[in-house]
């Protein structure tokens, strides 16, 4: 697994049980100082459990987890006061939004016109100053977000943990949080870890990715790596890599999976060796013409279905089924059917491959 060069956040041998069962295991896991790491991972994973241990509201089995390199339940307290957190539920205070936001610098004792002088930057930052007066009860889920993150920044903390503070807004409202957000998080430059499920925003936010799977530690790796190179199946199938085929190298860069012959720009494996090859269903192109280039087969469309922008095509070559994700506008003018043959186009680059042991 790859590790940050300059790390913040240590994790050694990290056991928290439920009921004496192991619901996070994690030998070692390095997080980098002032990037944002996407804690990524099917439910039940043991995302937001890893959260709160880094909290400290969870207390481990076993393991160690240290800040700068000190042990960050020596002084529990000290260790807090350099953190913040937001949630998706806000978890705002029955008091006014400046109130709320002041909230955690009147706890650390910070007079009150540096207090007010805080609050006013971190409102204006996130585009809400007139909602100072407000009362916290008569917000829209999109307001109590921007002032939970408000709150959250306003102590400037060395490392921020958030648990999907994304998630509980309607759409538009979503985008202009997380453009927002991202702006900010790449000035102020806290230590930034964050939980979430959604593949574009884990792309759009993180540095660096974790990738949860049975409350262990799968792939390590910038996100885009994770989501185009997996690290096995597992991953593979969760980061929606619908094709997964086994296949074998039958010569330096070709491999050979259900008939049909298949290149690659990936590190070859030994001759004769098993591989799970991997393709995203976005990177097959389907047409009805052949130019020679890259890896072509003939297959048949036996399932269509529309999926929004894309029409999702089910095909089967020789014994391979294969899954291509094709644009509405291109599948119209292609005017593809069940039973119609097409000829599937991959280019050598985007298949991945996994090398497996017989």
């Amino acid at each position: 697994m790859n590790s940050p060069s300059d790390t913040h956040l240590q994790v050694r041998d990290l056991i928290i049980q439920r009921g004496g069962v192991n619901v996070l295991k994690i030998d070692a896991l390095d997080l980098p100082r002032g990037l944002v790491t996407v804690i990524i991972g099917p439910n039940g994973s043991g995302k937001s459990t890893l959260l709160a241990a880094l909290q400290l509201v969870l207390h481990p089995s076993r393991g160690t987890l240290t800040l700068d390199g000190q042990p960050m339940d020596a002084d529990p307290v000290k260790t807090r006061r350099r953190m913040s957190a937001a949630f998706q539920e806000p978890l705002l205070l029955s008091m006014s939004v400046q109130a709320n936001v002041e909230l955690p610098l009147r706890l650390r004792g910070v007079d009150r016109q540096a207090r007010r002088e805080s609050a006013e930057h971190w409102l204006e930052r996130f585009g809400i100053t007139e909602l100072a007066r407000r009362h916290a009860r008569q917000l829209s889920g999109g307001e109590a977000q921007r002032v939970s993150l408000a709150r959250a920044f306003a102590s400037q903390p060395e490392v921020l943990l958030l648990d999907e503070p994304f998630a509980g807004v309607d759409a538009p409202t979503r985008e202009g949080l997380i453009e927002d957000f991202a702006e900010i998080v790449s000035e102020a430059r806290p230590t930034t870890v964050l939980v979430t499920h959604d593949r574009d925003e884990a792309l759009r936010l993180g540095d660096y990715a974790v990738l949860l799977i049975g409350g262990r530690v799968r792939q390590t790796a910038a996100p885009a790596d994770i989501f185009e190179r997996p690290a096995d199946r597992a991953v593979a199938e969760f980061v929606g890599m619908e094709n997964v085929w086994e296949g074998r190298r039958s010569e330096s860069g070709v491999y050979r999976a259900g008939g049909v012959r298949l290149a690659s720009t990936a590190r070859s494996i030994a001759l004769g060796a098993p591989a799970l090859l991997c393709v995203r269903p976005e990177r097959i192109t389907l047409t009805h013409t052949t130019d020679s280039a890259g890896n072509e087969f003939r297959a048949v469309v036996r399932a269509i279905r529309p999926r929004g922008p894309v029409v999702r095509a089910e095909l089967t070559s020789s014994r391979l089924e294969l899954t291509a994700d094709v644009p509405v506008t291109v599948w119209h003018d292609l005017g593809l059917t069940i039973g119609d043959e097409a000829i599937a186009r991959i280019a050598p680059a985007d298949l991945h491959v996994i090398e497996v042991s017989d």
